[in-house]
């Protein structure tokens, strides 16, 4: 169990009416709480919260008159993740998989599972099943991509990362979430706080449906599942943007953090055996 302060600063310049829909909150889950948190804007303006998408993700919605616009979010936020270990997390036969998992097994706007179906078979169809499969999946992703910031944009799905072998995080979880899809895995995108990220912004991570459970993964290495606060969960980024607007808007500047408490030990990475999960 550790707590995480987590936050962001967003400033904006709008030229014109503009509408907002923001998705920083974090998210409350059986084993995610938020102890306290503060969300405000400036101008004092109304911020209306909504619960959207299959997950009920926490968004606020807000509309904006021309000029300069700041929204601030701090949270106190408790994990508890469950840790299990591998021989105790299998894939799940179709047949026997929940309804609710069902959906992440089908191609998405980022992640088109259908076309990367003969290179997941042959490149990962002979690996043990299982916890041990997945691994397989990113540390193929980790050791055949580079991180490279400003190589995408929105328009970079799981295939043109596939080919072009570069990306950012969310590159790397839209390109695992596909390859698991192909070979009969449900996987979904998480966005969230990532403790120790460097540099500080809001990350992007996925997970997949091993036993009877949701275990989170991070492709880029670049942090640990134990430190990550999830915002917000969906099919691909698509679901889970941080920001969203129908205007005019320019962003200024954006400060994204996740915190331990002083004096509070590191949290650190479990053995490559072991998965954890904070849904």
């Amino acid at each position: 169990m550790s707590q995480i302060y987590v936050g962001c600063e967003l400033e904006y310049v709008t030229a014109s009416p503009t509408s907002f829909l923001f998705q920083v909150n974090a998210a409350q889950t059986n084993r995610q709480c938020t102890i306290n948190e503060n969300l405000s804007v400036s101008p004092g303006i109304t911020l209306t919260t909504l619960d959207i998408g299959l997950h009920g993700n926490k968004a606020q919605r807000c509309f904006v008159q021309p000029g300069s616009f700041c929204l601030y979010y701090e949270a106190t936020v408790q994990l508890s993740p469950e840790v299990d270990f591998a021989n105790e997390l299998s894939e799940r036969h179709f047949n026997e998989l929940p309804s609710c998992v069902l959906p992440y097994l089908n191609p998405s706007r980022y992640c088109e599972s259908d076309l990367l179906g003969n290179f997941a078979l042959k490149q990962f169809g002979p690996s043990p099943q299982g916890l041990v499969r997945v691994r397989s999946i990113c540390d193929w992703v980790f050791n055949n991509l580079i991180y490279v910031s400003g190589a995408t944009d929105s328009q970079t799905t799981a295939r043109d990362v596939f080919v072009q072998r570069q990306g950012v995080c969310r590159d790397y979880a839209h390109l695992s979430i596909a390859i698991c899809r192909a070979l009969g895995i449900p996987a979904r995108y998480v966005c969230g706080y990532a403790v120790n990220l460097q540099p500080a912004d809001f990350h992007g991570f996925f997970e997949a449906y091993l036993g009877e459970d949701w275990y989170l993964f991070d492709a880029t290495r670049m942090a640990i599942a134990g430190g990550l606060v999830r915002i917000a969960t969906g099919q691909d980024a698509a679901d889970v943007p941080f920001a969203t607007y129908l205007g005019s808007a320019l962003l200024k500047s954006k400060k994204v953090w996740a915190n331990l408490p002083q004096g509070a030990p590191a949290i650190v990475s479990q053995p490559a055996q072991a998965a954890t999960s904070t849904a």
